[in-house]
């Protein structure tokens, strides 16, 4: 593994494009497998989530081109294979997606509960629950599943939790099933409502995207497309993030300001600075650029994750580092994963005045002078806070295991740099 050498106590300074979301570019990946013809996926993020899952589906029959560039074409019309790599699927939460295709084209799939991170369990039973109502009978074997169905069919399935993967994995099931799906209270973030345009793309029949209730009606195949997939709101929150906290300004390209309304609300009270600026290149249909610089820094009282349209989950790494430097206290409250807040403690290391109350909710006192350390990270989201911390803190801090935020930010130390960190990678 490979660590993170950071020189901190210069302000980031500078301009990003924004790549594709990365929760939206691994459904797309899996959506691939539904066609035998050629799926063009554009504005794709260079992360190793986006090689793991191409080696997983090319253990599968699938060809892939274009890997590790922002333009990558899908080809499935040789795809022989039911079973994913335990391996890789251990390697990769969101292999979880491939449950759907698989079953849709082959009727049965069998793969090992997948891994990914480690900030909690994240049960599947809602993926279970789900392909059960869709005619598919499930048998376990220690860690292997397989679902097999002789023929898939629509059903009305409520979900108990808006779960995203869920949602996704019944809609690529259901665009080819028998007859009319139903799901209620569906995921409708916006990588959600990007895997749904993809497959109308590709002929699927769904209405409701964006909103919690989804119909879709079967068709009998799918064709190819060519799919831009939507720029990710989790960067651009993290780049608005490390604006505030290292006392810069950043310039983002490609971002929808719609997207960020859930962030916004408790970023900018804290003292984040959005102004919208106009500028000719990057510019698409609905895509924005902005500045993001620091204003007064003030604690929110209260972080509540929640489901879209709620504070994002994936961004509450990074404001708990926002918030060590805002004057008062703050409560983070994340009730979706037991082990989002753990990392805590190596921020506690570096100076930070927190109180972990339990392992949803921590109680962070600002502001505090942050010093250098060395650590490690656990996931990616919390390696990206620890890298945001070690820009703040004062002397030389090493991150291990670097290639965890690999998995979920494109060439960040050569994005830093740019920016005016001084970063280097070493083995």
């Amino acid at each position: 593994m490979s660590t993170f050498v950071i020189e901190g106590g210069t302000p980031l300074t500078g301009s990003v494009l924004i790549p594709g979301n990365k929760n939206a570019v691994l459904p797309a990946m899996a959506a691939s497998l539904l066609t035998d013809k050629e799926v063009v996926l554009e504005n794709v993020p260079r992360i190793r989530d986006v090689d793991t899952m191409s080696k997983l589906i090319q253990g599968l029959g699938v060809v892939t081109n274009g890997v590790n560039t922002r333009g990558i074409k899908i080809r499935a019309d040789n795809l022989k294979n039911n079973q994913p790599d335990d391996q890789l699927v251990t390697d990769l939460r969101a292999s979880i997606l491939l449950m759907g295709p698989l079953v849709a084209k082959f009727g049965k799939v069998t793969i090992r509960h997948p891994g990914g991170d480690i900030i909690g369990l994240r049960s599947i039973d809602e993926h279970l629950k789900a392909f059960s109502k869709l005619g598919a009978k499930i048998t376990q074997d220690g860690l292997m599943l397989t679902l097999a169905a002789e023929k898939v069919h629509g059903a009305r399935i409520h979900l108990s939790e808006a779960s995203v993967t869920a949602t996704e994995n019944i809609m690529m099931a259901a665009v080819t099933a028998e007859g009319e799906t139903v799901i209620t209270n569906a995921a409708c973030e916006p990588h959600v409502m990007c895997l749904g345009r993809m497959l109308t793309a590709m002929g699927a029949n769904i209405s409701g995207m964006g909103t919690n209730t989804i119909n879709i009606i079967g068709v009998k195949s799918l064709g190819g497309c060519v799919h831009r997939i939507r720029p990710d709101h989790i960067e651009i929150g993290t780049w608005m993030i490390a604006a505030a906290a290292t006392g810069g300004e950043i310039t983002v390209h490609g971002a929808f300001l719609e997207d960020l309304a859930p962030m916004l609300v408790v970023l900018e009270p804290m003292g984040v600075k959005i102004e919208e600026i106009h500028c000719h290149e990057h510019h698409q249909d609905g895509v924005s650029c902005f500045k993001a610089s620091r204003g007064k820094l003030t604690a929110y009282p209260h972080i509540h994750s929640n489901v879209w349209p709620g504070f994002p989950t994936d961004l509450m790494s990074p404001t708990i580092v926002l918030a060590t430097q805002c004057t008062g206290t703050t409560l983070a409250h994340d009730w979706m994963y037991e082990g989002r807040m753990f990392f805590v403690d190596r921020l506690i290391k570096m100076g930070a005045n927190i109180i972990v109350a339990d392992p949803h909710r921590v109680i962070i006192n600002g502001p505090t002078s942050l010093s250098a350390r060395h650590t490690s990270s656990p996931d990616i989201r919390a390696g990206v806070a620890l890298v945001i911390a070690s820009i703040i803190a004062k002397g030389t801090s090493q991150i291990d295991m670097a290639e965890i935020i690999d998995r979920g930010y494109e060439q960040l130390e050569e994005r830093l740099v740019k920016l005016g960190t001084n970063i280097t990678r070493t083995a």
